[in-house]
């Protein structure tokens, strides 16, 4: 198991052994600033798909906005060559999965709960239309745990049987990047994860 700062280096060996093949990649995304440099990385290898699959997300005004700009996004900086696909909206997806969870503190173990709920339906969507890897975003976000995330990823590609693409995508400036690629488009830029939760600890100042 590579250790939290080699991922990078894990994806690069990835990415040197596709020797041009250009695989389908199946993008689990929340938004559209955690998209753009990830999007921007990996179209120079992969034919994309991207997934918008948050139930997480509070309130639905929030859900919506951030699918838009994500749509947005990908309209203007990819027209030709990556696609956007939307699985239902369903919060009491999230709420029972965290359930007994809801006091826990930002990064804690209601969070990981989250991501896996997310990465399960990506790599669920992987396999049941055909594409070769699955990955996420969440790892370009300086406040979210890459060792976690890719542990995830590990333990869906072995029960679902599609690879997961490895990575910790803030890396290499890669969240510099995003907040750059933000700045030249517009893109809306939420100031909390996504959950109720997220939202009520930032406004209490936590």
């Amino acid at each position: 198991m590579p250790s939290p700062e080699n991922y990078a280096r894990e994806l690069d060996r990835v990415l040197q052994a596709l020797a041009g093949s250009r695989p389908r990649l199946l993008l689990h995304a929340c938004c559209g600033p955690c998209s753009s440099a990830v999007l921007e990385q990996l179209c120079q290898h992969f034919d994309i798909t991207v997934l918008y699959y948050n139930p997480n997300t509070w309130p639905a005004a929030e859900y919506r906005r951030r699918g838009d700009e994500l749509c947005r996004f990908v309209a203007q900086a990819h027209p030709l060559g990556v696609q956007v696909v939307e699985e239902p909206y369903d919060p009491q997806v999230f709420y029972a999965a965290v359930q007994g969870l809801e006091a826990e503190p930002e990064r804690g173990a209601r969070c990981t709960v989250c991501y896996r709920l997310r990465m399960e339906k990506a790599a669920q969507y992987a396999r049941d239309h055909g594409f070769d890897w699955f990955t996420t975003t969440l790892s370009i976000s300086p406040h979210k745990d890459a060792g976690r995330i890719n542990a995830i990823g590990r333990a869906l590609e072995q029960q679902y049987g599609v690879r997961h693409l490895p990575g910790d995508f803030k890396k290499r400036n890669g969240y510099l990047r995003s907040l750059q690629l933000s700045e030249q488009y517009g893109l809306y830029r939420q100031d909390y994860c996504g959950c109720e939760f997220s939202a009520r600890a930032r406004q209490a100042g936590k």
